[in-house]
């Protein structure tokens, strides 16, 4: 005999709050096996793959392996020193930038930047703000996602975590689909399927996306010749997850910085907006209908919201949930919709239930 679906929602409503609770008290600690399963889940197609090409898992998850750490050594040895001093750079010469782009609005605009107007002072702050807060902010960012470990053993941790998450998904994955609760595991695996196809096209698909745009903005930008090049495509990469968001970003500071650094030279500051707008096109007509899809469900205020809510709450480890966890939610929320809509509640006695793009499968 099942049990009653109010005893039910208390189990599942206690397992879900212990859950948070861990999350809670546990987030630094969780930190490296969060990040190590992301990256198992991020590569389990690509293992996958490999195993249709007749390889075994065992020897796939090594090919893999060797493959990102030397991509990581790479990166590490030639990418990371260059963008840790730039952005030290800039932090640096934030005061000279606003001195000059206060020249600038005074030679253009006499009227509106007075000697002691108070756009005037406020801008000139700016750059004394920027360069005070600067090394305190890249600071609280790298002690945030430490967290109470070590940084080095975070480094440790991770690959072997993915290593091994990435050796035995898939029996993972039929393990838990054995535990799950017999009257309702048809309805749980299709959420399942819904929330990995969200999930799979959003973090995989918009996680290339993200790292073929930085790429290509850092690569362009320094190719052009401006200074700080590899920051700016690292943060236009980094934010373009949220649509419209990265480009506008990355635009203006790159723009911004070009017109201080080629101020008369209006080719190189028209090849560093063209950059921008190439990539736009890129990113809208190409890169994010291949990879991504128009199927993903994950609106970007939805994101937003969920980022601001679950980084309050839990910190640099929330901000990592929070994508999974809005799918999750997104997929369940448009399941509960469509069972309402099937039911009296919302039909009465008499109308006959419309099916809708929301109804799975």
């Amino acid at each position: 005999m099942a049990l009653p679906v109010r005893d039910q929602l208390k189990y599942w409503g206690f397992a879900t709050f212990v859950f948070l609770v861990v999350l809670w008290f546990m987030g630094d600690v969780l930190l490296p096996f969060i990040l190590g399963s992301a990256i198992a889940y991020f590569l389990d197609p690509i293992a996958d793959r490999l195993e249709r090409m007749g390889l075994s898992r065992a020897l796939a998850t090594a090919v893999i392996t060797v493959v990102m750490l030397m991509i990581f050594v790479i990166v590490a040895l030639l990418v990371i020193p260059t963008l840790v001093g730039q952005a030290i750079n800039l932090v640096e010469i934030a005061p000279e930038l606003t001195r000059k782009f206060v020249d600038v609005l005074t030679q253009r605009f006499p009227s509106i930047l007075e000697e002691g107007s108070t756009l005037r002072t406020s801008i000139q702050s700016l750059g004394g703000i920027v360069q005070e807060r600067g090394g305190q902010l890249l600071e609280t960012a790298l002690s945030s996602a430490a967290g109470l470990i070590n940084i080095i053993m975070l480094f440790v941790i991770v690959p072997v975590v993915a290593v091994y998450m990435l050796l035995d998904w898939d029996r993972m994955v039929a393990r838990v689909d054995g535990l799950l609760p017999r009257d309702h595991a048809p309805v749980i695996r299709q959420l399942a399927r819904d929330i990995d196809r969200t999930l799979a096209s959003f973090i995989r698909g918009m996680g290339t996306v993200c790292l073929i745009l930085g790429a290509y903005y850092a690569i362009t930008l320094m190719l052009v010749g401006l200074q700080f090049g590899l920051v700016v495509g690292f943060i236009a990469g980094l934010v373009t997850f949220i649509p419209y968001l990265g480009a506008l970003i990355g635009g203006a500071l790159a723009i911004g910085l070009a017109l201080f650094q080629f101020w008369g030279d209006w080719l190189s500051i028209g090849l560093v907006a063209g950059i921008f707008v190439l990539g736009q096109v890129a990113e809208g007509n190409f890169l994010t209908p291949k990879l991504v899809g128009d199927s993903v469900g994950l609106h970007p205020v939805w994101l937003i919201f969920a980022l601001a809510v679950f980084g309050t709450l839990f910190g640099f480890v929330g901000m990592l949930v929070a994508v999974p966890l809005a799918a999750a939610f997104g997929v369940i929320a448009r399941f509960a919709v469509s069972r309402y809509q099937d039911s009296l509640l919302y039909r009465g006695t008499e109308t006959p239930r419309q099916p809708t793009n929301s109804d799975p499968e």
